[in-house]
């Protein structure tokens, strides 16, 4: 077997498992020799914002001088992204040898009677594998699902728990309502471990704090009030807040979206209840934040185009409270594409209920996930008075939307990660 066909085997996985994902995970961990335990942990939960959260944290570690592993999830463009040491990601060959290993372990245990491994199981079942043998200092983890039934919360004592904002996602599996989901994501506290929480609604944050003191856990809450923006244009934003040991301290983040500020202000914190002093230093927050690479968060990869994975209801809001700073009431051109497990009805209304658009183009995305034309074209007509072009592709729909923008006027992308991963590999990034 080769590389890339160990990528199309883990591909081919199935997403979810047919019986208790959560007990085959356990399974799989304990075939692979615990390798958690030998880990110091950070686990980021939410519905917006956690990849972010754990770059950002990645980042000042790794200038703090640590080793660092993380590990996120979609990948933009290879699978390789998503298990990274000290901000690269795991070459073809340690993918490979790591695969294997889980390979094994997965199969000894279909001896016993187990399902073999789903997707994000066998991935994180990787990251583990490759962080021990590593050695890396930290091991910065994504949830994939929620957090209580999660994959990666077979770790039992990492060093913090965070969860970001949170907004109603895969109700099907973690409740219809905002604090039943905030009770799912709520189950990576661990007695023991300090518990860090977003910014969110009242009704979130309430029973974030409920859980926490269920299990006997100092929350440590974020709050607007906690940062003030000193600076913003279309490259960065400048904000200050007051750090542990330092004082106030003031910060450059090399993107324009304004959530980038509290998922930043998130992960500083999560850094006041792990270092000491002398390492974190005002210069380890500033140049580790200014040297994170987070593509695809209202990233501008040419000037006047802008790429944004908001892929549900509170992330096109968050989206737009930065676009329309960026457009200040001038007319854009925007490129969508979606899934059909979000919310894209509203998602759709959104969009163009608040932003100008010139033109409006969309496409179907490459996986199974992907609207369709006729459902893309069914909800534009619904909600938009502009002519709307729906493509074959995204590739067409990008060239088309180059062709209708105007000299002055900004091309969002946005809708998914899988929309924006599509557009950087056309790109050749």
């Amino acid at each position: 077997m080769t590389y890339r066909q160990a990528v199309e085997k883990v591909l081919s996985l199935p997403q979810f498992s047919k019986t208790d994902g959560f007990a085959n995970a356990r399974a799989l961990i304990k075939a692979l020799g615990e390798p958690q335990r030998q880990l110091k942990i950070i686990h980021v939960a939410g519905s917006n914002g956690k990849g972010s959260v754990c770059a950002f944290t990645a980042s000042m570690l790794r200038e703090a001088g640590f080793q660092v592993g993380l590990f996120t999830s979609p990948h933009l463009l290879e699978i390789t992204e998503r298990i990274q040491r000290n901000g690269r990601p795991i070459s073809q060959e340690d993918f490979f040898k790591v695969y294997e290993q889980v390979d094994k372990a997965a199969k000894e245990n279909q001896k016993q009677g187990l399902e073999y491994p789903n997707f994000s199981t066998f991935l994180f079942g990787m990251a583990l594998v490759y962080f021990k043998e590593q050695q890396v200092d930290y091991g910065v983890i994504e949830t994939g699902l929620g957090g209580r039934i999660d994959a990666t919360n077979v770790v039992e004592h990492p060093v913090a728990a965070a969860i970001t904002s949170i907004s109603l996602e895969h109700t099907q599996f973690l409740g219809d309502s905002l604090p039943q989901i905030a009770r799912e994501k709520a189950g990576i506290f661990k007695t023991g471990t300090p518990a860090l929480v977003g910014v969110n609604p009242l009704e979130v944050t309430e029973v974030l704090v409920q859980e926490a003191r269920r299990k006997n856990i100092e929350i440590i809450k974020i709050s607007e009030k906690d940062y003030e923006i000193c600076e913003k244009n279309h490259k960065h934003i400048d904000f200050s807040l007051n750090v542990k040991y330092y004082g106030y301290v003031r910060v450059s983040l090399p993107y324009s979206a304004l959530y980038q500020v509290e998922n930043a202000v998130l992960a500083i914190r999560i850094l006041e209840q792990l270092l000491a002093k002398e390492q974190l230093i005002p210069k380890v927050i500033q140049e580790g934040l200014h040297k994170t690479c987070w593509p695809a968060r209202m990233e501008q990869i040419k000037p006047g185009i802008y790429l944004d994975g908001a892929h549900n209801q509170d992330g096109i809001r968050a989206f737009l409270d930065t676009a329309k700073e960026l457009t200040d009431g001038h007319n854009c051109v925007l490129l969508f594409g979606a899934v059909k497990e979000k919310n894209y009805e509203k998602m759709i209304a959104d969009l163009t209920g608040t932003l100008r658009c010139s033109h409006i183009l969309a496409a179907p995305l490459h996986t199974p996930r992907s609207l369709t034309k006729e459902e893309l074209c069914l909800t534009f007509d619904k909600y938009a008075n502009n002519k709307i072009t729906i493509c074959d592709n995204t590739e067409e729909a990008f060239r088309k939307a180059l062709a209708q923008k105007g000299q002055e006027e900004i091309l969002f992308c946005v809708g998914s990660l899988y929309l924006a991963g599509e557009i950087k590999m056309m790109m050749g990034e």
